[in-house]
């Protein structure tokens, strides 16, 4: 890929950026302080597969203090975070790397010992570490509302992050991944769900780091995800047809190790506009009900339509949604269409569930996400035999 790196490396660490010139350096220089602490004997190299920044990230990068050799380029194909990954994956096979750790360029919370809970366990005959985080409530509204129990309840492994955005792969689980023909919306925000998918169903051993709280920029649902939104859900849809013969059968579900000790740690607090939101969900229904009507089971329609100035979208209407698409885009296999469509969805079960947890700690919101865990189990018999 580059002609300027030669040689083999043990460990590749990959960063993916996109006008990250005010964070970038940080990270790079705590994963190498990481790697020379931890791993003395291993070779490595820092990778910034950026997207075209107009901040000057690479520089900034490439001007950080580390103990190892450093590579920048502007990666290739489908602007997103995806392709930044592969252009990663492609090299790491090139140097023939025994572990890649993929760490987002806008962290401000990693420190050197996350190195070694990322790497050790690759060493150790593990395929795929995701992180294990302290979060605030309301940061993670993807993973907390679809992506989690989803994940957990398709494939029967309970994943806390399952698009964590930082990660640890083997060499096994690379080449795995780069001979897959990746769906497009898997070049930008689908390929955590992608990558993690893919671990899950088609590698041995799968593990989380606890790795404290994470501190990065935190986006807003209502303002800052509608894009992201598309891209990850839409990829999960995908996916589904790609496992479905493993989904259909799975009805238990097995906890995921975590290696380390969970750090006691408060996260940083987020405010949500639950207004905004509110706005975002009747606008986006107004506007597409017609096209909903369509998709949806009657019954739900009803109920839409009769209680659409006050509509609440508990954990059960959630559910019902949230499968009522699924089974939309597997018949038409229109995933990108079927997830804008349920786009107003996810805002209105952001609203709900913000108003429903404002007063409460992050521990017990924790425990009313997992509890949704139950109603998605609950009716996995009834989507597999409307699939």
């Amino acid at each position: 890929m580059l002609d300027s790196v030669t040689g083999k490396f043990d460990i590749v660490i990959g960063i993916p950026s996109f006008n990250n010139r005010s964070t970038i350096a940080f990270v790079a220089e705590m994963a190498s302080a990481g790697i020379h602490k931890y791993f003395p004997d291993s070779s490595c190299i820092l990778v910034n597969a950026d997207g075209d920044s107009e901040d000057l990230t690479t520089d900034a990068f490439l001007q950080s203090k580390t103990d190892f050799e450093k590579v920048a380029f502007i990666y290739e194909g489908i602007p997103g975070k995806g392709s930044a990954i592969h252009s990663i994956l492609e090299l790491s096979e090139e140097v023939s790397a025994k572990a890649i750790v993929l760490v987002d360029s806008d962290l401000r919370s990693i420190k050197p010992w996350w190195l070694e809970r990322f790497v050790k366990p690759v060493f150790s005959e593990t395929e795929y570490v995701t992180p294990f985080y302290t979060r605030d409530k309301y940061d993670g509204t993807i993973t907390n509302q679809i992506c989690y129990p989803l994940t957990t309840v398709l494939y029967g492994l309970k994943i806390r992050q399952p698009i964590g955005g930082d990660f640890a792969i083997s060499s096994r689980l690379r080449k795995i991944l780069l001979q897959k023909k990746w769906p497009p919306n898997a070049y930008r925000f689908g390929v955590d769900i992608w990558m993690t998918t893919i671990a899950i169903n088609e590698t041995s051993r799968v593990i989380q780091a606890a790795l404290g709280a994470k501190i990065h920029d935190v986006k807003d649902p209502g303002k800052q995800l509608s894009a992201m939104f598309g891209e990850v859900v839409s990829t999960l849809f995908k996916l589904m047809e790609d496992y479905e013969e493993i989904w259909k059968q799975r009805s238990k579900i097995e906890e995921c190790e975590i290696y380390g000790q969970i750090p006691d740690v408060k996260p940083e607090s987020i405010v949500v506009d639950v207004y905004n939101l509110r706005r975002k969900f009747e606008k986006g229904l107004q506007e597409n009900l017609q096209e909903i009507e369509y998709y949806l089971p009657k019954n739900i329609i009803e109920y839409i339509i009769k209680y659409k100035e006050d509509i609440k979208i508990d954990d059960e209407l959630w559910v019902d949604l949230t499968y009522a698409f699924i089974l939309a885009a597997h018949e038409t296999r229109e995933y990108e269409k079927i997830a804008k469509l349920m786009l107003p969805f996810y805002f209105g079960r952001i609203e709900y569930f913000v108003r429903n947890t404002r007063k409460i700690s992050n521990e017990r919101a924790e425990h009313m996400i997992n509890e949704q865990i139950k109603y998605f189990l609950k009716k996995k018999e009834t989507l597999v035999s409307r699939w």
